[in-house]
């Protein structure tokens, strides 16, 4: 089959960051597959969004920490390509389904680490393996990091280790997918106001003005600050970088 149209695959697309991604990917042109864990509803309102961009848009059930599933799970993508796309791959892999436990070094669980590290690191290690079937040449992969990987905010010590492996693993999939002519990249996100790790930035005014205080452009981050870095990585503009993180911060700590 020819594919005419674009298509990425957000995970975690319902909502927060996820969503901000998947509508501007939208409003550059490409078709969305997103993923959602348990909000269904929230998920198709924001596959009726994109449509309303003149996009194509479903959504489908997924949870990152289950590798078990990711065979089914991509032969419902499978099905999904043929029948509302009409091809049989996509082009974009955006890795961004994940949650945040804040709880200092010294009392994290391993129950809390092997939480973390089901989600943010074998969820996204395996997910992707599982994809490459599916993932057409010449297409790419955003990890989504964070900033914590660079500096540090007591509380993230098992967060911020998973997401530093995970740009560890950007660069060796930038090296041993190349061949297909694949992109990987890294987007790591500074503090941003969202319901991400039960509203923490959005909701503590103390902690919001402390980080806008340390952050070059004096605020904290918009969900709208981080998806369109997205957009421009899972786009030909970006077809010169490889193997890269990028942060986007606004200049926090520096």
């Amino acid at each position: 089959m020819i594919n005419t149209n674009k298509i990425a695959l957000v995970t975690g697309g319902s909502r927060g960051l996820g969503k901000n991604m998947a509508l501007s990917l939208a409003q550059k042109g490409l078709d969305i597959i997103l993923t959602y864990n348990s909000k269904q509803e929230e998920a198709l309102d924001t596959v009726k969004e994109i449509e309303l961009l003149g996009r194509k848009a479903i959504a489908l059930q997924l949870n990152v920490a289950d590798v078990k599933s990711f065979d089914s799970f991509f032969a419902e993508v499978g099905s999904a390509l043929q029948q509302t796309f009409a091809t049989d791959s996509f082009n974009y892999l955006v890795n961004n389904a994940g949650i945040g436990i804040h709880v200092p070094f010294a009392e994290t669980t391993e129950e809390q680490f092997d939480t973390l590290l089901n989600i943010q690191f074998k969820g996204v290690f395996f997910l992707t393996q599982k994809a490459l079937g599916l993932l057409a040449n010449g297409g790419g992969i955003v990890n989504i990091s964070t900033g914590l990987a660079r500096f540090t905010l007591p509380g993230y010590a098992a967060y911020a280790a998973m997401k530093g492996a995970i740009e560890t693993l950007t660069k060796y999939q930038a090296k041993e997918l190349g061949s297909r002519g694949i992109r990987v990249n890294a987007v790591a996100p500074g503090a941003i106001e969202t319901d991400f790790g039960g509203g923490v930035v959005r909701d503590n005014d103390q902690l919001n003005n402390f980080i806008a205080s340390q952050t070059a452009l004096g605020r904290v981050g918009k969900a709208d600050d981080i998806g369109s870095v997205v957009a421009f990585l899972c786009s030909d503009d970006a077809k010169w970088v490889n193997a890269q993180r990028l942060e986007a911060s606004g200049g926090m700590f520096l």
